[in-house]
């Protein structure tokens, strides 16, 4: 196993700040771009389907190329947001979903490991049932869903791999989007605005939504962390601090925008069909607090989803 070094620290705090980051085109991964170049990283964003121009079009299922992109690249961190997510979508497709989030991850993080450079492995509140909220990074896992299981193996793949290695655990993301089916909280909107037809709304499962502008600060501060004083690794995490069920969050639109909503009605029970959600994945984020000596920025629910949808109201 290779360990960071004292001399790779040095470069790595200085000039040589190279990103490579996955999942590039993603909802996430737009901004994680967007945060590092703005701050001085040179950064690689790799994707594949939406791959465009500053993005670098690479098949991450092909060893020998992300090795080549490494080779010619020469990152000093990975940030692995690339995955695939959607829960339904991950039972439907289990061989896909394992392929995608936990080969290719132990794939990259051995890459990684072969040169010296640590990762930091985006992942979910999913790996938890929602039985016992809030959650300390080192409770017991026990997803509910295949999604939170490949994503828990892709966790225990990263932090085998390099003990410098790093895993944040988030909630359910909102940020600006290309389409509203990109986040499940975005895509609340369409069912609000349909008022032709009536529209059932889980008011049961509690979540914590994020913008992605917040997450990529966070990993921006852990990035820049990373080398400088004690050395640190391991699993962090970070959720929004307002705890709403889907129907809450449509109310939220609803008065931000002055748009009707008595056509949405609550469901008060656990929802039938499709992938199982666990109930309260609450996220306690004092160790991240810890790390970084500060409390990471915290984007209103109302403020943030007005800016992020207001161009499709």
């Amino acid at each position: 196993m290779v360990h960071l070094c004292d001399r790779e620290c040095h470069r790595m705090s200085n000039l040589e700040k190279r990103l490579f980051l996955t999942g590039a085109s993603g909802l996430l991964g737009r901004a994680l771009f967007k945060k590092f170049t703005e701050n001085g990283w040179e950064v690689m964003g790799v994707a594949f389907s939406r791959a465009s121009p500053p993005l670098v079009k690479l098949d991450l299922k092909d060893s020998a190329e992300v090795q080549k992109a490494f080779a010619d690249f020469s990152p000093s961190l990975v940030i692995h947001s690339a995955a695939m997510r959607y829960p339904d979508q991950v039972e439907k497709n289990a061989e896909e979903a394992v392929r995608m989030n936990v080969k290719t991850t132990e794939q990259i993080a051995d890459i990684a490991d072969k040169v010296g450079v640590p990762m930091l492995y985006i992942s979910t509140d999913y790996v938890f049932d929602g039985k016992n909220p809030p959650y300390k990074p080192d409770d017991p896992t026990n997803p509910t869903n295949l999604y939170g299981k490949t994503k828990l193996e892709g966790e225990i793949k990263t932090l085998k791999t390099n003990e410098e290695n790093m895993v944040l655990r988030i909630p359910v993301l909102y940020g600006p989007v290309e389409k509203l089916e990109e986040s499940a909280v975005t895509t609340l909107l369409e069912p609000l605005m349909d008022v032709s037809k009536p529209c059932n709304m889980s008011n049961y499962e509690r979540r914590y939504p994020a913008h992605t502008q917040d997450i990529a600060e966070i990993c921006l501060l852990l990035a820049e962390k990373k080398c400088k004083g004690p050395t640190f690794n391991g699993v962090f995490q970070w959720s929004g601090k307002e705890a709403l069920t889907k129907y809450e969050m449509v109310l939220r639109m609803a008065s931000v925008f002055g748009l009707p909503h008595e056509h949405v009605k609550p469901i008060n029970g656990p929802g039938s069909g499709g992938a199982t959600r666990p109930y309260d994945t609450q996220l306690d984020s004092t160790s991240l607090v810890e790390v970084l000596g500060m409390t990471p920025p915290h984007t209103p629910f109302n403020e943030g989803i007005k800016a992020c949808i207001q161009t499709w109201v």
